[in-house]
């Protein structure tokens, strides 16, 4: 016979609480707010590549990256799900992410920026595992396999699994911080 186990403590605050147990208050903060929070972390800024079915290259800016994992080596980006090239992510089982030199803001803001063309007269290569585009004149890049993709909110979330990467060791990223670039001093 099981019988039920009961806390030796209640979980409900009486009357004579002196502590007052208060629940914390579901009201969700502004988008506006959680904007200007997030703002406040320095990322670094990189260019996420895809090609699509017919081999034509496709990017866009991103500084939500992570890394996720040491063994097997996984990192993270995010993609609005409201992004053009979603599909293109989702389909190729493969993508590149280059790392911007301080040099490369004018880079960062055309694959931001343009909704079109944004690899016309942009130097690139195929990176070596996949093929997938590497920027030239990036501090390092890393290729993935796409390992796990989850929806969160109003974006997706890409783990993948380095495939191939390189880093130049006396290169100087591009950073963003408080809504705007900014460079190491």
């Amino acid at each position: 016979m099981r019988r039920a186990i009961t806390p030796a403590v209640s979980l409900r605050p009486k009357p004579n609480d002196k502590i007052g147990v208060k629940a914390l208050s579901r009201t969700p903060i502004s988008r506006d707010l959680f904007r200007r929070a997030c703002s406040r972390f320095a990322t670094g800024v990189a260019v996420a590549t895809v090609l699509d079915p017919d081999g034509r290259p496709h990017g866009l800016t991103i500084n939500s990256f992570t890394s996720v994992s040491a063994d097997p080596p996984l990192v993270l980006i995010c993609l609005d799900r409201s992004c053009s090239l979603l599909t293109h992510f989702s389909s190729s089982g493969f993508y590149a992410l280059s790392f911007l030199s301080e040099d490369q803001q004018d880079l960062s803001n055309r694959f931001a920026a343009l909704p079109e063309g944004r690899f016309q007269g942009v130097a690139w290569k195929p990176g070596p595992q996949s093929g997938m585009p590497i920027l030239d004149g990036s501090i390092g890049y890393m290729e993935c396999s796409t390992h796990q993709t989850i929806v969160a909110g109003d974006h997706t979330l890409f783990i993948g699994q380095v495939e191939a990467a390189n880093a130049e060791p006396e290169a100087r990223p591009l950073l963003y911080y408080a809504s705007s670039y900014q460079k190491i001093r």
